[in-house]
């Protein structure tokens, strides 16, 4: 008998930031409907950096999020549109104003270390009937006991479901088995994963989450999300049906929708450059891929220089203000020398 595994598409939030926030609603509801029809239960709709995060800080959205989220709802009939929420960025309304869109499932996400600012968040999500998720990000920032203290105060805000979220893809398998493990162990809510290809490891240490215990699992179409992508959808419906997990995707139809619609609309292929593999190396936040192009160009640095400069300075989501910073002031030392 099949066991159960819940994957959950991000193409249409952590893609957002390989397309500079830049879909269109056709293309939203192309994908929503190619989702919809493949068997994918639960699917993310918003801005890369979550709902509210259209700004200046970390890019405009070419099109309200919440008349995307209108737009990928009425595209499906069994599927269910999930919004990432990050405290301090998106607020109270936001969330509130995605459910009336459609959401059905809110995934709150903070720093590995500061789930205590996602209280009034969690609970908000609960009390509004979406499928509540905790999400902790930059996970291989903290040691497993910080790891598994955070994940315990997510639970006990009501949180359904709590991910370990490997957003800089800098995790080794052997990493992320020993920390699946331990929230396994010390939690009573299902646990989740959510990896990064930066140095080539993302189905790896999914299929490694998996084995230990994880039964929610994150990837994007093509890989397209920030950095080198996610783990890529596509794949793991194939290579967790040849594991024998029923995953209630069926595999032609979600590889049609990868290839006849996202692959047509993606500014680039999701390539592990130099950038991206330095990301993981050092630990750095994938959303600042692009960020740090635009810097290494305006400043005429390496981008490499700079991201082993913001993994050593051991930045987070949410500073990247820091790297134009950074990128300058490399920029001052290559003029003095």
């Amino acid at each position: 008998m099949k066991r159960d595994l819940q994957i959950l598409d991000v193409t249409l939030r952590d893609g957002s930031h390989s397309m500079r926030h830049a879909f269109t609603e056709e293309q939203v509801r192309q994908v929503a409907k190619g989702l919809d029809n493949a068997g994918v239960e639960y699917f993310e709709v918003s801005h890369g950096d979550g709902l509210g995060g259209s700004s200046l800080q970390y890019g405009f959205s070419k099109v309200n999020e919440l008349k995307l989220i209108e737009a990928a709802t009425e595209e499906c009939s069994q599927a269910k549109v999930s919004v990432l929420l990050l405290p301090g960025i998106g607020i109270k309304e936001d969330l509130e104003d995605a459910k009336k869109a459609g959401a059905k499932m809110v995934r709150v996400a903070t720093h590995v270390t500061e789930a205590d600012v996602a209280k009034q968040h969690v609970e908000l999500g609960r009390n509004l009937g979406l499928k509540t998720v905790g999400f902790l990000m930059m996970a291989h920032m903290a040691p497993i006991e910080k790891l598994v203290e955070q994940a315990k105060l997510f639970e006990s805000y009501g949180a359904e479901v709590v991910y370990m979220t490997d957003s800089a893809g800098a995790f080794l398998p052997h990493e992320v088995k020993e920390r699946i493990r331990a929230l396994k162990e010390n939690l009573s809510c299902e646990i989740g994963f959510h990896g990064h290809n930066n140095l080539s490891l993302a189905m790896a240490n999914t299929i490694t989450a998996v084995e230990a215990g994880a039964t929610y699992i994150d990837g994007s179409l093509r890989c397209l999300g920030a950095g080198s992508g996610n783990t890529q959808t596509e794949v793991m419906a194939a290579v967790f049906d040849r594991m024998g997990f029923n995953t209630g995707i069926q595999l032609f139809s979600i590889m049609d929708v990868a290839n006849d619609v996202v692959a047509k609309f993606m500014p680039r292929p999701q390539e592990i450059t130099g950038s991206s593999l330095i990301m993981g190396y050092s630990g750095v936040y994938s959303s600042f891929l692009l960020f740090t192009q635009d810097a290494a160009e305006k400043f005429n640095v390496d981008e490499r220089d700079i991201l082993i400069e913001l993994g050593r300075m051991k930045a987070v989501g949410g500073q990247e203000d820091l790297i134009y910073d950074v990128a300058r002031q490399i920029s001052e030392k290559k003029i003095s020398v």
